[in-house]
């Protein structure tokens, strides 16, 4: 008898990352990566970092390195209470629990909501991670279409004429893949139908301040707020994007009816999110330089992102159509005609360019003509050369 047959029937046909296993050839010397979803490290404050580092060792030792709360550190979630408002949300303290980044947050929620055979709805497409965590609870995944406006709310509302679910999870403003943000009216239809039916909405916004025009959406737990509604939606966040993804410091914003069973479930898990990273984060915030910082980091990406762009446009529009983000990390991108952007891959390997294709980030119906881009971590040189490649491997 195999030895994997030990192993729990859940996890038997789990899959690695398509990503993470992409990350190992944008590793190869030569190859220029429009793969993976990283933020620039060049970006990085190194000085204003260093600085909180100082203020950490210097001030708040003992507690950077000693155990800490299950809910997170005391101030730092004080300071979050700021960040949100500036976000446009009313909340305390009291409501959030401190995680390692927002993906712990996700698997803490999920496994806090789903049991075996649940209904959870995605868009098509969406953030692979997630539906990797829907597979390890074994709960039923569907999915609704999106387009240039996001998900495509109408669908959704149609299948919950037929079907009970438990809950929708999306990224809705500059989506991971699509890039796209839910417009406004199916912000505030989403959040009625989720009262109406009971479900719960889970709201990951890793890129929302990252925006390349002044256009500001409401979050979908500001429109349920507004709407008088504080049982149905949860948000989770993160500085991975924003500060620096090694500290592994995300936050949820949840219901009360939630919150103390999610901490539970974290205290099973690692006790605490990182001391040090949460003392870190608090102290770097204390100096006020992450809204200069998120500038910086805006104005990079946007001109990135017009660089990717305008290349892709000149020399493969005939090719491929795309929706021109407008903030966030990703172009998402589809071939015109028939086209398997998996097997294409190779081809653009052996040229020295990697992206995603399209096919890992649906739960059903994969749209094998779609891929993905990311232009955060290459320089302009480096984007031009790319679509030349890319153009080269057709």
């Amino acid at each position: 008898m195999s030895k994997s047959s030990h192993l729990a029937d859940r996890i038997q046909n789990l899959q690695p990352s398509a990503i993470r296993e992409l990350l190992k050839h944008s590793k190869m010397p030569g190859v220029i990566s429009l793969a993976g979803g990283i933020p620039s490290s060049e970006l990085f404050d190194k000085e204003g970092l260093a600085e909180a580092t100082k203020i950490v060792v210097d001030q708040n030792f003992n507690d950077a390195f000693q155990y800490g709360l299950t809910e997170g550190n005391v101030e730092l979630r004080q300071q979050l209470v700021g960040l949100c408002q500036e976000r446009g949300m009313t909340t305390t303290p009291d409501q959030m629990l401190i995680t390692s980044g927002s993906q712990q947050a996700l698997d803490l929620l999920i496994r806090a909501l789903a049991n075996p055979g649940d209904v959870f709805v995605v868009e098509r497409p969406t953030y692979l991670a997630t539906l990797q965590i829907l597979s390890l609870t074994e709960a039923t995944v569907q999915s609704v279409g999106g387009d240039e406006h996001g998900m495509i709310v109408d669908e959704l509302e149609a299948l919950l004429k037929t079907t009970r679910i438990k809950g929708v999870y999306l990224v809705p403003t500059f989506g991971n893949p699509s890039g796209t943000t839910l417009s406004a009216e199916r912000r505030e239809k989403l959040v009625k139908l989720a009262i109406e039916h009971d479900f719960v909405i889970i709201e990951d916004d890793p890129y929302g301040a990252i925006s390349f025009t002044d256009n500001r959406e409401k979050t979908l737990f500001q429109v349920a707020a507004e709407l008088g509604n504080h049982e149905n939606v949860v948000y989770t966040s993160t500085f991975s994007k924003i500060l620096a993804p090694g500290l592994r410091v995300g936050w949820i914003l949840m219901p009360e009816w939630m919150k103390q069973k999610v901490a539970i479930i974290k205290q099973a898990t690692d006790l605490h999110a990182n001391s040090f990273s949460q003392s870190l984060v608090s102290a770097y915030l204390s100096l006020n330089r992450l809204n200069p910082q998120i500038a910086l980091i805006r104005d990079a990406y946007k001109q990135k992102c017009l660089s990717l762009s305008k290349y892709l446009q000149d020399e493969l529009g005939d090719h491929i159509s795309f929706n021109q983000p407008q903030g966030g990390m990703f172009l998402w991108a589809k071939f015109r005609y028939d086209f398997d952007t998996t097997k294409w891959l190779e081809r653009t390997l052996a040229k020295g360019v990697v992206y995603v294709p399209g096919e890992f980030f649906f739960s059903d119906n994969a749209d094998k003509k779609t891929l993905r881009f990311s232009y955060a971590t290459a320089s302009d040189e480096q984007l031009f050369e790319a679509v030349q490649r890319l153009k080269s491997a057709l």
